[in-house]
């Protein structure tokens, strides 16, 4: 048994999600992050240490007693992370950290290259509300929690199944869903057919039930486990929403349609049509699992989102401000196409920063299409996060091929300024990188201008 855990990059959603779990078990934890902010800040004042240089000096001398953790995002030749495997340390990435912890207890997760992290924190809110209890590993930060780690005596476990770098294929899940299968990471999977493959080797590990978004490839041959479907108001599958009802400011009302019957008038506590389809999945593995269904149809409407997923931070008649955390075209067109629902007839604008440049280079195309549904884009510098430039891949590849009647690009130490003359209707910010640090500046500048009307 570790006395220490050692976290590198600590300050990843993920990551520190594990390191608050073995905080909450007494253990001594710390660990390195490149940058401060908010959730390093927020792990700080919790009581674990946590600093922003490569410096071997801070890592635990106990080599015996000390577990290191790292995420796969940083670099190789990491000094930190070079130094523990040279020096006789139990070294693991998080996904295995994850793995293990799930070992002996029923695994309720959720993979999918987009919707995971809605649908796994929908699907813990349902069991903390029902009563039921549950342990949580979120891949965002809860709203009606304000954390990404939920800890229960109840031996079960809900986890975001991450793809990135293979790490899903550390779970052995009772029940699971899959959201969808669109092309992403092709850096580490060369293409869509080695990346189904993998998702295919993720539903074989599963014990129970895979819960399939309807259309997409998996069949019976590719597990043992029982298949469901399940879809937003297709018929053909197991679960499905009918009724469907919006009202003016986009909150949603459906029956929801399973085996076992149908639940009325249902509401989910969040807007946009996404968040139906959102909601009938985590739904689905809860009455799977055997949960009352009138507990789940009330914990949907008390559900107040995640941090960053359609986060609504002004919305008045005359202005409307939302970040999503959306960084695969998929995503994005899903963001805009729910943002047109609440706001029909407004002007939309949208703040997109591409994450990573192989990403860029994929699926230039496909992000050029979907931010060609705004009236005016505004695009930012490519965020790096753990990859060195591509020559011939910057924004502008995504910019020459946007056909919104209006765009500008420019680089995020230019945009705050650029925005005080820019007037705003709704206003959507995309991206996976370091946007969210402007989410405070910018609502506070739309507030204030709201006030001086």
């Amino acid at each position: 048994m570790y006395t220490n855990i050692y976290f590198i990059g600590i300050g990843g959603i993920g990551m520190s999600a594990i390191a608050r779990y073995y905080h909450y078990k007494g253990l001594k934890v710390s660990g390195y992050d490149k940058t401060p902010s908010e959730l390093t800040a927020a792990l700080e004042s919790e009581g674990i240490e946590v600093h922003y240089e490569d410096n071997i000096g801070f890592i635990p001398k106990d080599v015996e007693n000390t577990l290191v953790v790292y995420t796969p995002a940083i670099p190789a030749d990491m000094g930190e992370l070079v130094y523990v495997q040279e020096h006789g340390y139990r070294v693991i990435k998080r996904s295995r950290t994850l793995g293990e912890i799930a070992q002996g207890q029923k695994c309720l997760a959720v993979a999918g290259t987009h919707g995971k992290t809605t649908t796994s924190t929908l699907l813990a809110h349902i069991f903390q509300n029902s009563g039921e209890g549950c342990s949580a590993f979120l891949g965002g930060i809860s709203k009606n929690y304000d954390t990404n780690l939920l800890v229960s005596r109840n031996p079960v476990i809900v986890a975001e199944a991450d793809e990135f770098d293979r790490s899903f294929l550390q779970l052995f899940p009772e029940i699971a869903v899959i959201t969808s299968m669109d092309a992403d990471h092709l850096d580490i999977y060369s293409d869509i057919s080695n990346m189904h493959d993998a998702f295919k080797a993720f539903a074989s590990q599963v014990n129970g039930t895979v819960i399939a978004k309807y259309g997409l490839p998996i069949e019976q041959k590719d597990t043992k486990a029982q298949i469901l479907r399940y879809a937003y108001d297709n018929a053909g599958a197991d679960f499905y929403a009918s009724g469907i009802k919006v009202d003016e400011c986009g909150y949603f009302t459906f029956d929801l349609n399973w085996p076992g019957g149908t639940v009325k008038d249902c509401k989910v506590g969040i807007p946009g049509w996404i968040n139906v389809e959102n909601a009938v999945a985590a739904s689905a593995i809860a009455l799977t699992y055997g949960l009352d269904p009138e507990k789940v149809k009330k914990a949907l409407s008390s559900f107040q989102g995640v941090k960053r997923r359609f986060d609504i931070h002004l919305n008045t008649p005359g202005c409307a401000y939302i970040d999503d955390y959306a960084h695969h075209p998929k995503e994005i067109s899903a963001a805009i196409s729910s943002m047109r629902d609440i706001f029909p007839g407004r002007r939309l604008t949208a703040i997109f920063q591409p994450h990573l440049y192989t990403r860029t280079r994929d699926f230039a195309d496909e992000f050029a299409e979907a931010l060609s549904g705004v009236d005016k884009l505004i695009l930012l510098d490519i965020y790096p996060a753990r990859e060195e430039p591509i020559p011939g891949v910057t924004s502008e590849i995504i910019f020459e091929k946007v056909t919104a009647p209006e765009k500008v690009i420019m680089k995020k130490e230019e945009l705050m300024e650029y925005l005080q003359n820019e007037p705003v209707d709704t206003l959507i910010t995309f991206g996976a990188g370091n946007i969210d640090r402007f989410i405070r500046p910018i609502t506070e500048m739309l507030c204030q201008r709201q006030q001086d009307i």
